[in-house]
């Protein structure tokens, strides 16, 4: 499970970089490489990076969980 939230949170982190993007400069690096925020390829990556997030959930409680028994 460790791998799976490792790859989680890097795409996670990617994900972050492209709303950085957007909210910085008005660019969609998504939406840039894979042919608009409409295409397949682009909603197949933000749904993998939304999924990602979901997993990294389960990270956060199990930061949570070690704060706890500090």
């Amino acid at each position: 499970m460790k791998t799976i939230q490792a790859i989680a949170l890097i795409i996670t982190i990617i994900g972050a970089l492209n709303w950085g993007l957007i909210g910085l400069f008005d660019f969609d690096l998504v939406a840039s490489i894979f042919g608009g925020e409409t295409s397949a390829a682009s909603r197949l990556i933000y749904s993998i990076v939304g999924l990602a997030g979901i997993i990294n959930i389960g990270l956060l409680f199990e930061i949570f969980e070690k704060l706890d028994k500090k």
